[in-house]
């Protein structure tokens, strides 16, 4: 059986047809004789056959008979019957196949179906007369017998696509066969009519719904002809038509896209605003408008996540754990904003990933610091030049998701200047009352932020203004001891760095007493940031010593820590060796962590100025002048010195700026001790801020400080009588190690420090 492959033909049973024996010069049909079956597969697009395979051909074919093949070369054909394709296999171009007959459904009458026919005849013949040619073309449509066999001649002058022409050739049912061919010819008829201009007036119903019709196709075939003569314009257009349709926007931003794409199609690739609604376009149809479907949130395998990426921070891993569980009860995003406060290091940034991890969302992060303008939070106005979106907006892009996990870090060093005030745009990122409708200014229609999991980092809360921290519940990361330190080295750090420099673990091993060795005297900090960086540089000096050859393997021992990463680099205050009057121990917090701090005080012959040294800020400064002030009313007679004497205070560390209410009882001690002559015991340590009515007032970052005293060999710490319910935050191995007394007034902080040490030394 031969078989011939054909594309873009309409056939139907009963149907003769003719064509050159040239078309398909590949085929060998002299050999065959009248009544012969040809087998006619129809492609799913025009291609060589050599390059065809099975999955290019429709499943539905025609049988034909050869009638014959005159002297000119024209081949004559009658179609047969529709037929099933199956086993089609291509070997060098010569094609094979299965065919079994496709039964076709009468059901219509012959009756009904001949006055369809002769219903679209007579249309077909008034079309034609208003043409030059339409007497020559009459005769041919006197001479068609059926619904068939009109579609089939007509079949190249239609502008149906190639799928809808099969979907004729493949349809059972004889009725709707002819409702389509009858669609076909008349859309045909009204296409003609309005490519021509021809304004006939229809009277029924279903001929107003064609001439609609072709209408729209006559519009698509303009559009394809601008498409041939510009190309990159019309690829952008139909490109942004197709992800708005599938973008699941909201009804105004819908309309805005639209109204901004038709403006990009009337200022066309050479006008001057064509890039900017380009892009505007683009970064729309690049979010994710739909409402995504949560995954079910495990609090066991969450719990799991967050022991297996941080170590310790039992507390903070808890309030999360919590923070799923309200969320999994409400099957959506609920509860309080977490913002996590912390020394740098602390892994405030990086338990953010974890989240998302747990919760199997995306993750986003954004940094604030240092943002200036408002704009950067709600984007600029597309009125303005090289205006661009926000900078939660841009995250929201940059994840395609609308419910990822959003850490915005850093939001304690936002600043505040003309441009205005970006923590008062957080304010509506931020509350679940608002963020469900926020409205960057760049997109100007409002996007749905209530299913983002917002989660704030900053490394203190006195710069942030109040409105925010509202906003928000503050989650204290109060740094890692020792011993955490030591765990987190060996199960991460470690093991992290290694794999960054290519280091296999067998090649390199570092003991324990040069891990701690390196947490106490090559770092000063509450993270582990330092600390990584130190095990970086030590895995680079081992790699340069593996890579040439010099060692197989590598120990690094305590001893030899110096070899790699030199003399020690940080020195921590530790506790004085012998006690002087005036001179007492405070504690004070930093960015790196807590320190030991040593108010000195001295008398000099001079007219009872008051001297002050030691870059201290505005509130220390204060703390001081409250301190002298309670100093003489609490010793009247002993305050005669100052009358004659100036008092110079001075904090050691001259060149390091200090600030903070936290030194006011370790100033007056200090004063007291230096007038009484009195010495505080070097083993204790105080904290607190003090008012003129001598009672000693809350202060903050206490966790920091008791592991900076414990550290520095303090044994006994005195804090304010309000902090006690901090104590919770302190790693249980400092407190076994500090004995920690809580006081309310200044007279018990003098009778615990001056007195206790006077009764010792006697």
């Amino acid at each position: 059986m031969i078989i011939i492959p054909i594309y873009d033909m309409i056939l139907l049973p009963g149907v003769s047809f003719y064509f050159k024996k040239e078309t398909y010069y590949h085929w060998s049909v002299e050999e065959a004789k009248p009544g012969d079956d040809i087998l006619f597969l129809l492609q799913r697009e025009s291609r060589e056959i050599k390059e065809c395979t099975a999955q290019d051909f429709y499943p539905v074919g025609l049988l034909a008979e050869l009638v014959g093949i005159d002297s000119e070369g024209l081949v004559q054909m009658k179609v047969r019957e529709r037929v099933d394709v199956t086993d089609i296999e291509n070997e060098n171009g010569v094609l094979s196949a299965s065919a079994t007959t496709r039964p076709e459904i009468a059901d219509i009458t012959e009756d009904e179906s001949k006055r369809r026919f002769e219903k679209l005849r007579g249309a077909y013949l008034q079309f034609v007369q208003n043409f030059q040619w339409g007497v020559w073309v009459r005769n041919i449509i006197l001479r068609w017998d059926s619904l068939d066999e009109m579609i089939c001649s007509s079949a190249g002058y239609l502008t149906l696509p190639w799928p809808d022409k099969y979907a004729i050739m493949a349809e059972d049912s004889l009725e709707k066969r002819g409702e389509m061919i009858a669609h076909a010819i008349y859309s045909f008829i009204e296409e003609s009519k309005v490519a021509v201009e021809a304004q006939e007036a229809q009277q029924e119903s279903h001929e107003q719904t064609y001439r609609e019709a072709a209408i729209k196709k006559q519009l698509g075939f303009l559009q394809r002809q601008l498409e041939e003569m510009h190309p990159e314009n019309v690829t952008d257009i139909r490109r942004f038509e197709e992800k708005l349709e599938a973008s699941g926007m909201n009804e105004t931003a819908r309309k805005e896209a639209n109204k901004v794409l038709n403006r990009m199609k009337q200022e066309g690739k050479e006008g001057h605003e064509y890039g900017m609604l380009y892009d505007y376009l683009d970064f729309v149809t690049s979010l994710s408008w739909k409402k995504e479907e949560a995954p079910k949130i495990d609090l066991t395998r969450a719990q799991e996540i967050l022991d297996a990426d941080h170590y310790g921070m039992e507390r903070v891993k808890e309030r999360i754990i919590q923070q799923l569980a309200v969320m999994a009860l409400n099957q959506k995003q609920a509860g309080s904003i977490l913002l996590f406060v912390g020394a740098p290091g602390t892994g405030k940034t990086s338990i953010g990933q974890s989240i998302a991890r747990a919760l199997d969302r995306k993750y986003v992060r954004i940094s604030l610091g240092g943002i200036r303008d408002e704009a950067e939070i709600r984007g600029h106005r597309r009125t303005y030049i090289g205006a661009m979106p926000g900078r939660i907006m841009e995250g929201m892009k940059r994840c395609g998701t609308s419910n990822p996990v959003m850490v915005l870090d850093e939001v304690d060093k936002l600043a505040k200047d003309y441009g205005g005030d970006p923590a008062s745009a957080l304010l509506e990122v931020l509350d679940p009352e608002q963020n469900g409708t926020f409205t960057d200014h760049y997109m100007n229609v409002p996007y749905d932020l209530s299913d983002v999991l917002f989660v704030c980092t900053a490394n203190t809360t006195d710069t942030i203004p109040e409105p925010l921290l509202n906003r928000m519940e503050v989650i204290r990361f109060p740094g890692y001891t020792a011993v955490e330190k030591m765990q987190i080295a060996k199960r991460h750090l470690i093991p992290k760095v290694m794999e960054d420099t290519g280091i296999r673990p067998r090649t390199l091993k570092v003991t324990d007493e040069a891990i701690r060795r390196i947490i106490d005297e090559y770092t000063m900090e509450s993270g582990v940031r330092g600390l990584k960086k130190q095990i970086s540089t030590l895995c680079r000096y081992a790699a340069v010593k593996l890579v040439k050859g010099e060692q197989k393997s590598i120990t690094v021992s305590k001893k030899r820590l110096p070899d790699f990463l030199g003399n020690q680099r940080t020195h921590h205050d530790s506790r004085l060796e012998k006690a002087v009057p005036g001179v007492v121990t405070g504690l004070a917090w930093t960015s790196a962590g807590g320190e030991i701090l040593f108010v000195e005080s001295r008398l000099i012959p001079g007219s009872g100025e008051l001297i002050i040294t030691g870059q201290l800020g505005d509130v220390m400064k204060e703390s001081v002048q409250i301190a002298v002030s309670l100093v003489k009313a609490l010793y009247p007679k002993e305050a005669e010195k100052l009358k004659d004497n100036d008092l110079h205070i001075h904090v050691p560390a001259g060149a390091v700026p200090k600030d903070g209410p936290s030194a006011g009882v370790t100033i007056v001690t200090a004063l007291v001790s230096l007038l009484t002559g009195k010495t505080a015991s070097t083993a204790l340590a105080m904290t607190g801020e003090i008012s003129l009515r001598g009672s000693v007032l809350p202060i903050g970052g206490l966790p920091e400080k008791l592991m900076a005293a414990q550290r520095a060999g303090i044994t006994e710490v005195l804090i304010p009588a309000d902090n006690v319910e901090d104590l919770k935050d302190v790693a249980e191995e400092v407190k076994e190690k500090l004995k920690i007394v809580p006081v309310k007034k200044i007279s018990e902080v003098l009778k615990l420090s001056l007195e206790k040490c006077r009764e010792h030394e006697e």
